[in-house]
This record gives structure tokens, C-alpha cells and sequence, in this order.
């Protein structure tokens, strides 16, 4: 999946200064005039970074900035604002509110790219032209933690994916390795005695062969203050412990640019099916939005005019996922794809306590679905399909 670039500047020069920027990179830049404009660019899109002015008519950058961090779906976007020489005291007093990075007006293009290189890994187009690896590839992870107990943990945490997770207790054992094996991740604790994280970090960045490796911070959610020097330094992520594994797995796989829609995106039959998993993160709803217009694009350009969504595996239906559903179905109506549900009895006994969803029909199968949309006899009995 591309990263998405947000830029939120009143002045159009700007805006185009930013696209010129990032033209020989990896990402797709998104632009907004106005606070309000990008609240609801931000709201659709779910971009990696945005980079955002203070001063602006409508709704100015601080506004932005905190009715952003006050959406749980939004909150974990990471904001650069831009300012004019005089405003650099503002942004420091604004950044309690959840500022990653400032660049002051006027800057050059080679300070943003570093500054957004520091939060997400971009790669120049050249080498994007590679097939794009999926979540089901394999990747080498190096957790480099001085406590068994933690990489055991991870290992346990990351079993299900193809990622091999090898684990060194001392920044010298995680050079030697990176001597031998290039690790796609790296996880660096920053309780190594001695700054050893720290130290760990500058060495991979001054080897050519790890220069643009990603490096998460493992730290303990109290200690603020390490969270910070290793944000200025330019660590990728920081990850707070006790780990979420969900939210861990997602970050990893975005850092390392992995095709993750083939969790939620299948083309079978002349079909396109979206399946959602047992429990809907803000994280997973991200995911499939994120995916969502070019696989919708892109099942339309192979001939595909149908569509099935498999809510099968829900555990509960919640107002996120519902509002992900309608996005979904509004896409395939955009278009003219005819879409039918796949539920359970959870799923359809829930949909009845929403007024937008208590008319909503489901099949009890994909089978019967798939017979549903061929307009072939349904191998068992099934309710009527939902309007597409």
C-alpha cells in the first residue's frame, strides 16, 4: 500500500512545493486549503502523515490539530506543522496536543523529505517498480532486548505471520547479525544498558546496508521522556509496553511496505469479496479503507460487476464498522457493482438494533451468496440479498 502524504496549506505554492517534493517517491500526496477540508480528507483517506500550517482561513492548523487528536479513528496520524519564523515559539507550545515534528517557512524540499523520512519509509520510485511484497511473504525481524521473557513474547505475538523473529540481547550481537542477515525490522529496546538502543540506532543508519531499514523503539509507557529523544532522533515507531500485538503487526507491516489487502480483499469467481476478521480495530478499519477505492477501481477494470461482503466472522457490529459497510457498498454503487451480505446470527440479530441497518438481508454462506449474484439455485435455503 502507497503512504499517503496529507498537506493542509491555505497557500497553493506551497502545496505545489510539497508535490515537487515527494515526485520521485513512493507515496501519493493529498492536499487541503483549510482545516475543514482536511479534517474531512483525513476522515476518508486515513493519511500516514500530514503536514500542516498554522495559519489559514476557515479553520486555522491548531484547531485542526486538536479536533484530530480528539478522533480515536485519527489521533494516531502523525502531524508536522508549518510555520513562519515567528510562529516557532506557538508550535512548541501547542506540541503538548500531539505535534511529531516543525519545519519553518521558507524550507527546502530535501528538509521535508527527511523530516517525513523520519516517520515513515518512503522509497524512491525506482525501487517500487519490484512486485510489492504481501503479509504472506516472509521477512526477518531482529528484537534486540536484553529480557528473554519480551522476545519470547513477541515471537508468541508474531507466530501466526510468516515473519522469521530472531532474537540478541546486546547492541554487538545485533551487528554481527546484520552482518550476516539484513533484517527487514528491527525492534531495539531502549533499556539496553548504556544508551545501547540509542547507540544501535546511529550504527544501522551510518551502514549503507541498514541505512533504510526500519527501527521500532520498544519502551515502557511511562517513560515519556525516552519517547521523545527517540522521536528526535528518528526512530520509525515507537512501541510502548506491554505490547498490542495488533496494533504491532499492522505498524510493522505498513513500515515495511507489505501488500496487507489480501487480508481483507479477494477476487474469485469474477467477484470481489471483502471479508472482515472476527475483531475490528481502528487499525484494521484504516487497512481497509485505505485499500478500498483501488481495489473497487481495480476489480472494475478486470471486468468484475458483482461483490460480496463477508461479515461471517464478526463478533460484534459496532458503529466504526457499520460506517466502513456503507463506505463499501457507496463504492460499489458508484461504479454499478451489485454487492449481497454474508452475516451470522450475531451479525443479523444486531444489524435489527440500528435504524440504518435493520432492513440489511444476509446469506448464510459464500456459497450461497456466490449462487445468489450467478443467479443459480441457491445450495440451501437463503435470505433475500441485500439491495446493490
Amino acid at each position: 500500500m502507497r503512504y499517503k502524504i496529507l498537506t493542509v496549506d491555505d497557500s497553493k505554492t506551497v502545496r505545489i512545493i510539497v508535490k515537487k517534493a515527494f515526485k520521485s517517491y513512493d507515496c501519493d500526496i493529498l492536499e487541503a486549503a483549510n482545516g475543514v477540508e482536511g479534517l474531512a480528507v483525513a476522515s476518508k483517506e486515513a493519511p500516514d502523515v500530514c503536514l500542516l500550517d498554522i495559519t489559514m482561513p476557515v479553520m486555522d492548523g491548531v484547531e485542526m490539530l486538536t479536533k484530530l487528536k480528539a478522533d480515536p479513528l485519527l489521533k494516531s496520524i502523525p502531524v508536522v506543522m508549518l510555520t513562519a519564523e515567528g510562529g516557532r515559539e506557538h508550535v512548541l507550545k501547542i506540541a503538548k496536543i500531539g505535534v511529531r515534528d516543525y519545519i519553518v517557512k521558507p524550507f527546502k524540499e530535501e528538509l521535508l523529505v527527511e523530516k517525513v523520512m523520519r516517520i515513515i519509509d518512503i522509497k524512491p520510485l525506482s525501487e517500487s517498480t519490484q512486485r510489492m511484497k504481501t503479509i504472506f511473504d516472509p521477512a526477518d525481524i531482529l528484537v534486540v532486548e536484553d529480557k528473554p521473557a519480551i522476545v519470547q513474547q513477541i515471537q508468541e505475538g508474531l507466530r501466526h505471520t510468516p515473519w522469521r523473529v530472531h532474537g540478541v540481547s546486546t547492541t554487538g550481537e545485533a551487528i554481527d547479525f546484520c552482518g550476516r542477515t539484513i533484517p527487514d525490522l528491527v525492534l531495539s529496546s531502549l533499556s539496553l544498558p548504556e544508551d545501547g538502543g540509542f547507540t544501535l540506532f546511529r550504527m544501522l543508519r551510518t551502514n549503507i546496508k541498514t541505512k533504510f531499514t526500519p527501527v521500532f523503539a520498544m519502551v515502557v509507557k511511562t517513560e515519556t521522556a525516552a519517547q521523545q529523544q527517540a522521536l528526535q532522533v528518528g526512530f520509525s515507531a515507537i512501541i510502548t509496553k506491554p505490547i498490542e500485538f495488533t496494533e504491532l503487526e499492522s505498524r510493522m507491516a505498513k513500515a515495511m511496505n507489505l501488500d496487507t489487502s489480501l487480508r481483507y480483499y479477494g477476487l474469485e469467481e469474477g467477484t470481489i469479496i471483502l471479508r472482515l476478521p472476527e475483531h475490528n480495530t481502528a487499525v484494521t478499519i484504516n487497512e481497509v479503507t485505505g485499500y478500498m477505492k483501488a481495489k473497487v477501481s481495480g476489480a472494475v477494470d478486470t471486468g468484475v460487476g458483482r461483490a460480496i461482503i463477508d461479515i461471517s466472522k464478526l463478533k460484534a457490529l459496532d458503529m466504526p464498522v457499520i460506517k466502513l459497510l456503507f463506505q463499501f457498498m457507496q463504492a460499489c454503487s458508484e461504479v454499478s457493482i451489485q454487492y449481497v451480505l454474508v452475516g451470522n446470527a450475531i451479525v443479523v440479530k444486531e444489524c435489527k438494533g440500528f435504524e440504518d441497518t435493520k432492513n440489511w438481508a444476509f446469506f448464510d454462506s459464500l456459497e450461497q451468496a456466490k449462487a445468489s449474484i450467478k443467479g443459480e439455485p441457491a445450495p440451501a435455503a437463503a435470505a433475500a440479498p441485500a439491495a446493490g
